[in-house]
């Protein structure tokens, strides 16, 4: 790992020229020198890989809270997305089953279907429906 960063590669080669020219009673310290720089770069790179650790999840946990999940991992059990995506299908079927209905039954059938409709996105909306518990929720 250490020889693919160029610098601490100059300042080992820095060093071996100075202990060359120096001599044996200077390895020692160079040594030390060398070893101080070679930590503070791998303490530059933990702190920077903790960062991006750290980023990563922050970014990870506001998506979560963006596309409206629990903390700990799963969807929120009606949560704003789920929640207009049932009401928009309802809608979209409330047209052909209001049509059956009026033609079928006319005003009453009308009535019903919609009484239908409107009942499921009130059970749907306060989570009542059994498809929408959540496991280990009380009722």
């Amino acid at each position: 790992m250490m020889a693919r960063d160029p610098d601490l590669k100059k300042d080992l080669d820095a060093t071996w020229q100075t202990r060359k020219e120096l001599g044996a009673e200077y390895e020692a310290e160079l040594i030390d020198s060398f070893m101080e720089k070679v930590e503070h770069r791998m303490e530059q790179r933990l702190d920077a890989s903790a960062d991006r650790q750290v980023r990563r999840q922050l970014a990870e946990r506001q998506m979560d809270a963006a596309r409206g999940a629990w903390p700990g991992g799963g969807p929120v059990a009606g949560g704003f997305g789920e929640r207009f995506g049932f009401a928009a299908v309802s809608l979209v079927l409330a047209v052909p089953l209001s049509a059956i209905g009026a033609v079928n039954a006319h005003l009453p059938g009308l009535l019903v279907t919609w009484a239908g409709i409107v009942g499921v996105n009130a059970a749907q909306a306060a989570g009542r429906l059994p498809w929408r518990r959540i496991p280990g929720e009380e009722r």
